[in-house]
């Protein structure tokens, strides 16, 4: 009987089944909240709130198709978390981070799961974006979000992930930055105000700030993965010197709307948790400093956003 159980875990393929090897925890609901990565949704509020702020300012806003764009959004960004969870943990890249556990690397979840939950935000995404298609009557936005699925996907998922050829910044700031924000002022208002792109800009920046500190903690794994992030290409020194500036440039991109609004300076306050962040984020030496450098990055990104929003809208 003893021997008929054995033989059975080694089966399941889960690696508390396999001889000489720690049984692995189950995933709990905390694991799998995890696995989203709360933490980077920010990414997915802030350039739907400008957007939004942005089209307001220049005469219309839709509280409808911005709640479907803010969907959209962080649907995505939840289905890029977990795809890059499958991904890296099916490519053994995941054996060798230092940082909190994955469902699929640490074996506590089975691949295919992770994979479908991550199909399932994707679809989540789709649907409101089809949705925002149909309200808003421009149909070839449906082209713009199939784009953006498939550059979700292939961040870490492919033969070729373009995450492991250093292009991940690039990608980022296209679509969590000048798409997510553009778009979303353009369903709502119908044109591209030049407000929405350098908002956009400022968003992407964000976006390439938070991936790239996220990226310097995981600099000496993923060389040793054969993960080439653009951190891993550039060395340890210059990715921090790109972290801070991705970080602070917002805040001379800042001036131009103060240019133009009167508020538009009183959002500078979100200096407060920026300066931090780039101080840790380049002096900061051990997983648990470089954790809390992206942490006040996507806090910043999100204050920053619904500050300047507020600005434009009200």
């Amino acid at each position: 009987m003893a021997k008929t159980k054995a033989t059975k875990a080694r089966r399941g393929g889960r690696p508390g089944g396999r001889p000489g090897r720690q049984p692995v925890r189950r995933a709990t609901a905390r694991d799998w909240i995890g696995g989203a990565r709360l933490r980077t949704l920010p990414l997915g509020i802030a350039p739907v709130a400008l957007g939004t702020g942005v089209a307001e300012a220049n005469g219309r806003s839709d509280l409808l198709l911005a709640v479907l764009c803010l969907v959209v959004a962080v649907f995505l960004q939840i289905g890029v978390n977990y795809s890059n969870d499958y991904s890296d943990g099916i490519r053994g890249t995941d054996a060798f981070r230092v940082g909190p556990s994955r469902l699929t690397g640490s074996g506590s979840v089975r691949p295919r799961t992770v994979l479908r939950v991550a199909l399932a935000a994707f679809a989540v995404a789709a649907v409101a974006g089809v949705v925002v298609v149909v309200l808003s009557g421009h149909w070839w936005l449906l082209a713009v979000g199939a784009a953006a699925v498939v550059a979700a996907w292939f961040y870490t998922g492919g033969k070729r992930p373009y995450g492991y050829n250093a292009l991940g910044e690039v990608f980022v700031f296209v679509f969590f930055g000048l798409v997510a924000t553009v778009g979303t002022t353009f369903v709502q208002l119908g044109r591209f105000p030049a407000d929405a792109w350098v908002a956009g800009v400022a968003a992407g920046l964000f976006a390439c700030a938070v991936l790239m500190v996220n990226n310097i903690r995981d600099i000496t794994q993923d060389a040793a993965a054969g993960k080439r992030t653009l951190a891993v290409v550039v060395g340890d020194p210059v990715a921090r010197a790109l972290y801070a500036l991705f970080l602070l440039l917002p805040f001379l991109i800042l001036a131009y709307f103060g240019f133009l609004y009167f508020d538009a300076p009183y959002v500078y306050f979100t200096l407060i948790t920026a300066v931090p962040a780039a101080i840790i984020g380049v002096t900061g030496r051990t997983p648990r400093e470089l954790i809390l450098a992206l942490q006040l990055s996507s806090l910043t990104a999100l204050l920053w956003a619904l500050a300047l929003s507020a600005v434009l809208y009200f």
